[in-house]
């Protein structure tokens, strides 16, 4: 597993499309897999999970996505990966975890 974690500004369904939009477009076996939406008083949270093949790994990569934000303040965002290493007991070859999260951080940045 690798994580990132940032705070960002902006509107927050407008960041929520672009990380979508640019993680979908940006790997041609790139899926949103599944999403969840909570609203609480002024706090949102929004959860993304995508999934893609990893040429590097010969395995799929999943990258979990949480926006977090209260009362339009900072979007805090926190991105894990999960699946992309080889080994039954020892991670090995994590290539396109890392490759996954490097491209969320390039779209948040």
């Amino acid at each position: 597993m690798a994580k990132f974690e940032t705070t960002v500004n902006g509107n927050f369904d407008a960041v929520i499309k672009r990380v979508e939009t640019e993680i979908i477009n940006g790997s041609f076996t790139a899926s949103l897999e599944e999403s969840s939406d909570f609203n609480s008083g002024d706090a949102r949270c929004s959860v993304r999970v995508f999934e893609r093949y990893s040429y590097s790994g010969s395995n799929r990569v999943s990258l979990s996505v949480t926006f977090f934000q209260n009362n339009n303040d900072e979007i805090l965002v926190s991105a894990i990966t999960s699946g992309g290493s080889q080994g039954a007991f020892f991670k090995l070859n994590t290539f396109g975890e890392e490759a996954f999260l490097d491209k969320i951080k390039e779209v948040l940045r």
